[in-house]
C-alpha cells in the first residue's frame, strides 16, 4: 500500500513512482511480447504456447502458486494474447478477395452439371479459402483461451488478496508483543546507522568523504536558500493579489508547493548518489520525495479549503474557528501519513513478524482515526451566513464528512482487533482518495475561474460566459482521476492495462467486431461529411438557387432534399471507412427495426410526410395556410414537423402527418391573389341603388382591388336591424386582406357621412305586461 501511495502522489506531481515487483514484472513483460507479431500465424511456434497454456491451466487448477509466479505467468499470457489478437485478421484482405471471386462465379447449379473449367476454378478457390481461414480460426481459439486463463489467474489473485485482507492476527494492544516490535525498530535503525558509518569510513580512507560531504552540504544549503527565497517571493506576490483573482492565486499557491518538493527531491537524489546511505538507507531515501510531497501538498490543500487569513473564507465559506480546526487536521494528517511511510520503509529493511508490524502501525492508525474524525466534524459544518462560497452543496459536505468519520472508526477498530492489513487498506486509501478529490476540486475551481465568475455546485440564473468549456475540463479531470482512485484502492497497473486492452478490443455484433477506434473513425468521417453537406447547402441556398427559376418553396425543397441525401451518404461512407460491415448487421438491424417501428411509427410517419411535402410542395415556406383552426405563415419545414407563425406572432408546431392527411387551406399556393369580403349594413329608409353605387365606387377605387374581374356589390338580406350588403373583391395580395377590409370600411364610413346614409344599430322596445304590480300597496304614491 505504501508503494501504491507513493506512485499515486508522484503521478499527480508529474514524476516517477516506485512500483511493486509484480507490477514491474507484469508491465515489462506485457510491453515486450514473447514473439514477434509480424510472423504469420502459420509460422508461430505453437509448442511454446501450448506449454505455457498447460502450465497456466495447472496453476489455475491447483491454486498454490506464489504471487510472483502468478504475475509472471499472467504477463506471458498477455504477451501471447496480443500476438493472437493481431494475428486474428492476418489474412482478412486475401479472404475478402477470394470471397469476391467466388461471388463472381455465382452459385453452383443445382441438379445440373457445371462446366469443368468453372467447377475446377470453384474448387481451387474453396480450397484456398479453407487454407486462408484456418490461421484466423486458430488465432481466435487461442485468443479465447488466453483471455480465459488471464481471467482465471486474476480471479485467483483477487481471492488471495481478499483472504489476506481478512486474515486476523493477535491484537496489537497486548503488551507482550511490544518488546519484539521495539527490538525490531532498534535493529532497523542500528543497521542503517552501521551501514552508513561503514560507508563513511571507507570513503574517508579513500579520501572521497570530505569533498563529497562538502558538495552535499553546499548543495543542500543552496537549495534551502533558493526554496526559502522563492516561497517568500511567491507568498508576497500572492498576498498582493485581490481575493477575486482565483486563477493567479491558484498558480502561485501551486508553485509555492512545487518548489520545495522539487528541492526535497534534489536533496534525496544527492544523498542517494553519494553512496553514504547504503542499501538499507536507500529504502528510506526513496520515501523522502513522497514525504515532502505529502507535507507540502497537505499544506496546499489546507490553504485552498481552510485559509488562515481572517478575511478569506475559502471556497467552502467556513467560520474562522472551523477553518482553523480543518487546517490543523489537514496538515497533521499529512505528517502522520509521512510517518507511516517512513516507518514502513524502515521495517522493510529487516525481517519482522506480522504481530510486530501490527504493533508498529497501531499508533499511526489511531492518529489517522482521530484526525479524520476531527476533520470530518469540520467538513460537515455548513457555510457561515453572509458568505458566498464557491462550493454550496451542503449535502455533499455532509456525505463526505460522515464518510470520513466512519473511516475514522472502522480503521482503528480493525487494527485493535488484529486485522492490520484491513485497517491499512481502509485508512490510507481513504486519506489518499480524499486528497485526490480535493485536488480535483481545486482544479475545477481553476477551470471555472478561467471561464468566468460562476457557482460550481449550484444553478445560476445567467449563462456561462465560456459555454461548455468548464464542463469539458471537469469531465476530463474526472476521467483522469478515475484510474488514480482505482489504483489507490488496490487495483494494479497490470489489471488496468488488461481492462484497457479489453476496451480497445471492442465488442462483436454478429460477425462484425466494433472497437473504439472504429467508432471514433465513424464519428470523425460522419461529422466531416455533415460539415461538407452543410457548406454545400449554404452555397446552394445563397448562391446557386436564387439564380434559378424555382420559387422560394422549390428552392427550399431542393436544399432540404440535398441535406437528407448528404447525411445519408455521409453515414454510408463513414461505415465503409470505419470498416463496419453492414451486411453482418442486417439480421440484427432487421430484428430491431420491428420493435423500433412500433415504438417510432408516429415519427416515421411524420418523416415520410415531410419527404412528401418537399416533393409535392403543396405548401412552401412563406405560404399563408390554415390547418386545424390555426392560420399563419409557414416559416420552416423540417423532417418531423412544420413551424407556422400565426398573426399574433406565436409559433405553432404542426406534425407533417397532419399536413398530409388533413384538410389544409393554402391562401397563397401558386399566386397571392385572393378575395376580400366586406359586409355593410344600412338603415331601412336608405336608397339601396345609391348605396350599391357608392360601395362599388369605393371598391373599384382601392389600389389593391383588381379591375378584372371587377368587384361586385350584393344585397344579401333584410336583417333584423338593417339592410345587409356585401362587397366581394379580388385583391392582388391576400396577405393584405385585413388591411384592405379596414381601408374600405374607413372609406365607407366617411362617404356615408357625406351622403347622409345612416348605419343603424340594434334597438329594442321593452313592454311591461302588468305595470300596476310595480306600484306600492301602502304609503305615499310619490
Amino acid at each position: 500500500m505504501f508503494r501504491i501511495a507513493v506512485m499515486i502522489w508522484l503521478v499527480c506531481a508529474g514524476g516517477l513512482a516506485a512500483q511493486t515487483v509484480e507490477d514491474v514484472g507484469a508491465t515489462a513483460n506485457a510491453a515486450t511480447p514473447v514473439v514477434s507479431t509480424s510472423i504469420p500465424i502459420g509460422d508461430l511456434d505453437i509448442a511454446d504456447w501450448e506449454s505455457l497454456a498447460t502450465r497456466a491451466e495447472g496453476i489455475a487448477e491447483t491454486g498454490n502458486a506464489s504471487r510472483f509466479a502468478l504475475a509472471r505467468v499472467r504477463s506471458e499470457l498477455i504477451g501471447w494474447r496480443d500476438v493472437f489478437f493481431d494475428a486474428s485478421d492476418v489474412n482478412a484482405d486475401r479472404l475478402a478477395t477470394v470471397a469476391d471471386q467466388l461471388a463472381a462465379l455465382g452459385a453452383a447449379p443445382e441438379g445440373a452439371e457445371e462446366a469443368a473449367p468453372i467447377a475446377d476454378r470453384r474448387a481451387a478457390l474453396l480450397a484456398q479459402q479453407d487454407r486462408l481461414s484456418y490461421p484466423d480460426i486458430l488465432a481466435r481459439e487461442a485468443l479465447a483461451r488466453a483471455n480465459g486463463l488471464i481471467t482465471e489467474i486474476a480471479r485467483q489473485r483477487r481471492a488471495r488478496d481478499a483472504a489476506e485482507l481478512l486474515e486476523r492476527n493477535g491484537t496489537p494492544v497486548n503488551p507482550a508483543s511490544w518488546a519484539e516490535a521495539i527490538t525490531g525498530l532498534r535493529t532497523a535503525v542500528t543497521g542503517i546507522w552501521s551501514e552508513a558509518w561503514a560507508n563513511s569510513a571507507t570513503m574517508m580512507i579513500s579520501g572521497r568523504l570530505i569533498p563529497r560531504l562538502a558538495l552535499i552540504v553546499v548543495a543542500i544549503a543552496a537549495i534551502i536558500w533558493c526554496v526559502g527565497w522563492s516561497r517568500r517571493a511567491l507568498k508576497h506576490a500572492n498576498s498582493a493579489l485581490p481575493q477575486t483573482d482565483a486563477l493567479r492565486h491558484f498558480v502561485l499557491g501551486f508553485a509555492a508547493m512545487a518548489v520545495p518538493v522539487f528541492g526535497v527531491a534534489v536533496i534525496a537524489a544527492l544523498l542517494s548518489n553519494s553512496g553514504l546511505a547504503g542499501t538499507s538507507g536507500q529504502a528510506v531515501l526513496t520515501v523522502l520525495t513522497a514525504a515532502g510531497l505529502s507535507i507540502y501538498a497537505a499544506k496546499w490543500l489546507a490553504d485552498g479549503f481552510f485559509p488562515a487569513g481572517p478575511d478569506d473564507d475559502g471556497i467552502l465559506g467556513y467560520a474562522v474557528d472551523v477553518r482553523q480546526t480543518g487546517r490543523r487536521m489537514t496538515i497533521w494528517l499529512g505528517w502522520v501519513i509521512v510517518g507511516l511511510w517512513l516507518m514502513d520503509a524502515l521495517v522493510q529493511t529487516i525481517e519482522i513478524g506480522t504481530m510486530s508490524n501490527a504493533v508498529i502501525n497501531l499508533p499511526f492508525q489511531l492518529a489517522i482515526g482521530a484526525l479524520m474524525w476531527r476533520l470530518g466534524q469540520a467538513i460537515v459544518h455548513p457555510a457561515r451566513s453572509g458568505t458566498t462560497p464557491i462550493l454550496t452543496a451542503n449535502r455533499m459536505r455532509r456525505i463526505i464528512g460522515l464518510a470520513m468519520q466512519a473511516v475514522a472508526i472502522l480503521g482503528p477498530i480493525a487494527a485493535i482487533l488484529g486485522y492490520g492489513a484491513a485497517a491499512i487498506a481502509i485508512t490510507v486509501p481513504a486519506v489518499l482518495s480524499l486528497a485526490v478529490l480535493a485536488t480535483i476540486t481545486l482544479l475545477q475551481r481553476l477551470s471555472y475561474a478561467a471561464a468566468g465568475p460562476t457557482n460550481m455546485m449550484s444553478a445560476t440564473d445567467g449563462p456561462d460566459p465560456k459555454g461548455l468549456l468548464p464542463v469539458a475540463i471537469n469531465f476530463a479531470l474526472a476521467v483522469v482521476a478515475l484510474p488514480i482512485l482505482v489504483l489507490i484502492w488496490g487495483v494494479t497497473i497490470a489489471e488496468l492495462q488488461e481492462l484497457w486492452t479489453r476496451f480497445l478490443g471492442g465488442f462483436q455484433i454478429g460477425e462484425t467486431q466494433i472497437s473504439p477506434g472504429n467508432f471514433l473513425t465513424f464519428i470523425v468521417v460522419f461529422m466531416l461529411g455533415v460539415l461538407i453537406t452543410r457548406f454545400i447547402k449554404a452555397t446552394l441556398k445563397t448562391t446557386v438557387m436564387p439564380r434559378t427559376r424555382f420559387d422560394l418553396g422549390g428552392q427550399n425543397a431542393v436544399v432540404a432534399g440535398f441535406g437528407y441525401v448528404g447525411i445519408f451518404l455521409s453515414a454510408l461512407v463513414a461505415f465503409g471507412v470505419a470498416g463496419i460491415d453492414l451486411s453482418s448487421l442486417a439480421i440484427v438491424a432487421g430484428a430491431l427495426s420491428v420493435g423500433i417501428g412500433f415504438g417510432l411509427q408516429n415519427i416515421v410517419s411524420n418523416f415520410v410526410s415531410g419527404i412528401i411535402l418537399l416533393i409535392e410542395r403543396p405548401i412552401g415556406e412563406g405560404d399563408m395556410i390554415e390547418v386545424g383552426g390555426q392560420m399563419g405563415y409557414v416559416r420552416d419545414i423540417s423532417v418531423r414537423s412544420t413551424r407556422i407563425e400565426t398573426f399574433d406572432r406565436t409559433d405553432v408546431i404542426v406534425p407533417n402527418a397532419d399536413l398530409v392527411s388533413n384538410q389544409v387551406t393554402n391562401w397563397t399556393h401558386g399566386n397571392a391573389v385572393g378575395r376580400a369580403i366586406v359586409p355593410v349594413g344600412v338603415a331601412y329608409r336608405s336608397d339601396t341603388a345609391k348605396v350599391m353605387a357608392i360601395l362599388r365606387e369605393i371598391a373599384e377605387g382601392h389600389p389593391l382591388v383588381l379591375a378584372n374581374p371587377a368587384p361586385s356589390v350584393l344585397l344579401m338580406q333584410f336583417g333584423a336591424d338593417s339592410i345587409d350588403f356585401e362587397i366581394r373583391a379580388i385583391i392582388r395580395d391576400v396577405n393584405f386582406v385585413m388591411v384592405v377590409r379596414s381601408e374600405i370600411l374607413q372609406s365607407i364610413n366617411a362617404r356615408f357621412e357625406q351622403e347622409g346614409i345612416e348605419i343603424p344599430f340594434a334597438q329594442r322596445d321593452l313592454w311591461l305586461r302588468n305595470p300596476e304590480a310595480l306600484r306600492p300597496t301602502t304609503g305615499d304614491d310619490t
